[in-house]
């Protein structure tokens, strides 16, 4: 592990000699360095001295004090045990008495307050040699590893409880697994009773002029109604997806059990000029199936007058794929809601595996930001839209990281300071740049956008870069199914090209 340091001769190390491991490593350098430049000062003396003479001294008491600091600068940068370092500074301090005691005892010529001291000052000096030698070298050889061998065994204990921990928990998962998996088994099986409806949204003009919406059963009974009348189509389009949002998990009240409420009889007649349920309403269009320029199989759906109302998202490498996702339309095309994206709104949807996700869509049909993950409830999905919404900004609790993945495009993604990714870009792009441009759009939509509901699938409508209005058929998985295949002046001409490919598609020919 690197270490970070203001020392100018620490930072000189780092930079000429390698990063440091330890604090001491750098430290350790340059006693050395000293050690070798004292030895040759003293070495220096000692040759142009006259004998006893007081230069002579120094250049021995210098060349003492060198031997000390180079063998006790690689002690120091050694990762030795507390006790060696303690037994190598204890022989440097023997050393630097011997010097000293020299330093005291040479002044006097070896005289006579010198006889006899010669044998006390280098054994001294010796001892402390010793010592050092023995805390940098011996001492770890000589000591038993037991320390070590206790923390191994202790670690490899640990570990054993952590496997058998770690079975445990990956037996009770996988019966979690299971008992999930038969829990979203029944829960598709019940979805799929629902989307197999016997009845049918329908929206309608009355004679005043109003927009309303009816559910009529196949037996063309109306078993519900708007209610009201509505400015625009649009409005009574937003009713109708409230009602098909809220309209599971509605309670249910017994009125004749409240008091001082009026309770008024609904209208459960059939009406006389209803129309024929849309099933089983004539088709004026024609799946058309062709393959195009670059051998890609595709299908547009063409309307009797010559129009194309509708076509393939994309090319299929084989006839089978296309077939299949003709008949995905079919299936999809009448239930599906249309979203409206000013200028951009958050799409919230469930996948296959049952886990609800998000999407940050614009108005221009391009996915902004995606949720990156799955939720395990709608109430955690719109938790994670919240977070998202409150975090984008420059003041919050999370940050924009743009990186390079491994294919070599760049990304982005937003990490909460708890190091969870709460959001991210769902594409990659050419240039570091691009993926900056795409905060900047996240930034700027993300925390003014509404959140919208979706079932299957779902109509979007945008404005693409000429100006003109088209609209996309996508599925909840994200894949695109269909889309207009030409561009309308006005919102309300690609409205009304979603309302023909709803009524015709479902029962059209493919030829």
């Amino acid at each position: 592990m690197a270490t970070s340091n203001s020392n100018p001769l620490v930072q000189w190390y780092e930079t000429r000699v390698g990063t440091s491991s330890t604090a001491d490593e750098a430290l350790g350098y340059w006693v050395f360095v000293l050690g070798v430049i004292t030895g040759v000062v003293g070495i220096g003396l000692i040759l142009v001295s006259g004998v006893e003479s007081t230069e002579r001294g120094a250049g021995a008491m210098l060349a003492a004090i060198a031997l000390l600091l180079l063998l006790i600068g690689p002690v120091i940068r050694l990762p030795l045990r507390r006790a060696a370092t303690l037994l190598s500074y204890l022989g440097a301090v023997f050393c630097l008495l011997a010097v000293s005691w020299f330093f005291v005892a040479y002044p006097d010529g070896f005289g006579t307050q010198f006889d006899g001291q010669e044998v006390e000052i280098i054994g001294l000096y010796g001892l402390g040699v010793l010592a050092i030698a023995a805390g940098g070298i011996f001492t770890p050889l000589m000591v038993s590893p037991r320390e070590e061998q206790e923390a191994a065994e202790a670690r490899a204990a640990e570990a054993e409880r952590e496997r058998d921990a770690a079975i445990e928990e990956a037996k009770q998962q996988a019966t979690e697994a299971a008992e999930e998996r038969r829990e979203r088994e029944a829960l598709e099986a019940e979805l799929q009773r629902i989307e197999d409806s016997q009845s049918q949204f329908e929206l309608f003009t009355d004679k005043g002029g109003k927009h309303r919406w009816r559910l009529r059963h196949r037996n063309r009974n109306v078993i519900a109604d708007s209610a009201q009348g509505y400015a625009s189509r649009q409005k009574a389009q937003q009713g109708l997806s409230a009602v098909k949002r809220d309209v599971v998990g509605a309670g249910v009240v017994d009125l004749d059990k409240i008091e001082d409420v009026e309770v008024t009889e609904p209208d459960e007649g059939v009406e006389a000029d209803a129309p024929e349920f849309v099933e089983t309403a004539e088709s004026k269009a024609t799946f058309e199936t062709y393959e195009d320029n670059e051998g890609k199989h595709r299908w547009r759906l063409l309307h009797d007058n010559g129009n194309i109302i509708a076509a393939s998202g994309e090319g299929y490498t084989a006839p089978g794929s296309r077939d299949d996702a003709v008949e995905r339309v079919r299936q999809y095309v009448q239930s599906a809601d249309y979203l409206k994206l000013d200028p951009s709104a958050f799409e919230l949807y469930r996948d296959s595996a049952g886990q609800y996700r998000w999407r940050l869509l614009h108005k221009n049909g391009n996915i902004l930001a995606d949720s990156g993950q799955g939720y395990a409830s709608r109430q955690k999905a719109r938790q994670g839209i919240d977070s998202v919404q409150s975090n984008v900004g420059d003041d919050s609790k999370a940050e924009f990281e743009t990186y390079e993945d491994n294919g070599g495009d760049y990304r982005w993604r937003l990490v909460h300071n708890n190091g969870n990714i709460i959001a991210d870009g769902g594409e990659g792009y050419a240039s570091k740049s691009g993926a900056e441009d795409a905060v900047v759009r996240v930034r700027e939509y993300a925390p003014e956008s509404h959140v919208l509901d979706v079932g299957s699938a779902a109509f979007e409508v945008y404005e693409d870069a000429a100006g003109e209005w088209r609209w996309q058929l996508r599925h909840r998985n994200g894949n695109l199914m269909a889309n207009s295949g030409e561009g309308y002046a006005s919102r309300t001409g690609a409205e009304d090209g979603i309302h023909s490919v709803k009524h015709n598609g479902p029962n059209a020919d493919v030829e």
